[in-house]
């Protein structure tokens, strides 16, 4: 226990990485185990798109609502749940019978409700990052998080291939839900919302954390903003159509990129299980080298160019690798170069991440889930849209239109000032959107 006193908050980001890798293992077996599941069911690509989309848009539609159950219960809380939710959704895909007329319904359905489940994750560390992280350490924070994406994602290809070539797909998908209902079960032991209610924080690191943390006016209280407040914010707005052109993009990689070298540029199972691990790899490098960067220019230059800089341009970066990987003829080539596209696009990450919870405060929570809607929604597009622009216009069409919507994301983070705090301002606090407030929160 002395080794980590201390450095707890560096203990539960840790296990948020943890947690953020084993939710992404649970979501990205079904796209390495396609083609059994498709021949189990009798589908076709524009069909799986949709059992794809199925799981986005249960994830994207729960994000702020579960970001204010975060605000409201703790992310304690909030994150064991749901990894106990998607460990049993996980485990019932297979169970999903698949001889009779309905049996799609009810994929859609379960893939739904995994997506609901998982919706917890990223508000819910957001949340947990207000209160544990001093805003100088936010950028490597939420950096070493999302490396959790990557790492995830990586290490998903080879152990689910393994699983198919020597036993069955269904056993993926068992094997994933018995590793996250372990680690929900350690995160409860271990986590706590508050650097106060830790057992195991000394004095002296939540004095650090204390004095670190943004000094905000109206919302030391604790109260959540109001929906109102959040959705008439341009910070909010522009951050959120950022991060959905964000997630149309990293969607590709995460639904179509295995299926494209295995099934389109003919790489065979072994060598897409091995080529299809670079885009995760580069996003688990620069996911917290991103965050790290930005730290740095925080420091040096402020906010403004320390977040927003640092996102316009990585995401302007991936644009161009993105346009340029299909153009390559060698599939391994392009493989590299997407990478490169993928690596580029996480170096934003942290970014949205940080401003979120530096603009919101103690609604964190609500204000990442609202953002992070918008990332899924256009996951939820890219999972449908990609093949059906591959069959019209040819695979090489799909890359470019992500290409094009990074350049749009770039854009959009000229418009984002995050030294603008979201405040509840006394009118915004009356009537009918308090009502509204707090029956969504709860209640205070």
């Amino acid at each position: 226990m002395n080794l980590i006193r201390g450095k707890i908050r560096w203990l539960l980001i840790f296990w948020m990485f943890v947690i953020s890798a084993i939710s992404y293992l649970d979501r990205m077996n079904i796209s390495i185990a396609i083609h059994p599941i498709e021949q189990a069911f009798h589908l076709d690509d524009i069909e799986f798109g949709w059992v794809f989309s199925a799981w986005v848009i249960g994830y994207a539609l729960f994000q702020a609502p579960s970001g204010r159950m975060a605000d409201r219960f703790g992310p304690r809380r909030i994150l064991a749940l749901g990894t106990i939710w998607w460990a049993v959704f996980t485990a019932l895909t297979p169970l999903v019978p698949s001889n009779f007329r309905g049996s799609l319904i009810v994929l859609l359905a379960v893939r739904f409700l995994l997506g609901v489940g998982e919706s917890v994750v990223y508000p819910a560390s957001n949340r947990l990052v207000a209160s544990w992280i001093p805003s100088g350490e936010r950028g490597i924070a939420n950096g070493l998080i999302f490396a959790g994406v990557g790492a995830g994602a990586g290490i998903t290809p080879r152990l689910i291939v393994y699983l198919l070539l020597n036993y069955d797909w269904r056993w993926s998908f068992g094997i994933s839900a018995l590793i996250g209902m372990a680690a929900g079960v350690i995160w409860f032991w271990i986590a706590r919302d508050k650097p106060q209610q830790h057992p195991w924080a000394s004095v002296e690191e939540t004095s650090y954390i204390e004095a670190g943390l943004p000094k905000r006016g109206s919302q030391q209280s604790g109260r959540p903003l109001a929906w109102q407040t959040i959705l008439s914010s341009r910070n909010v707005w522009a951050i959120t159509s950022s991060y959905f052109c964000y997630g149309y993009v990293a969607y590709i990689f995460f639904t179509w990129f295995f299926r494209y070298l295995n099934g389109v540029r003919g790489l065979n199972l072994k060598s897409s299980s091995y080529y299809g691990m670079l885009p995760f790899i580069a996003m688990a490098i620069c996911s917290p080298l991103g965050g790290w960067i930005s730290d740095r220019m925080v420091v040096r230059y402020g906010d403004r160019r320390g977040r927003c800089a640092v996102a316009s341009g990585s995401m302007a970066l991936a644009a161009v690798f993105v346009a340029l990987g299909t153009h390559a003829h060698d599939v391994r080539i392009a493989s590299v170069v997407l990478a490169g596209g993928a690596g580029a696009l996480y170096l934003a990450q942290s970014a949205f991440w940080s401003v979120s919870s530096g603009i919101a405060g103690h609604s964190a929570g609500s204000v990442s889930g609202v953002m992070n809607m918008g990332n899924q929604i256009g996951g939820a597009v890219t999972a449908s849209l990609t093949p059906v622009i591959a069959k019209h216009f040819g695979w090489g069409a799909s890359f470019v239109v992500a290409a094009a919507l990074c350049v749009l994301g770039s854009l959009l983070w000229l418009l984002v000032d995050p030294a603008k705090e979201l405040v509840c301002e006394s009118k915004t606090l009356t009537g009918s959107s308090v009502g509204a407030d707090i029956a969504l929160s709860g209640g205070e």
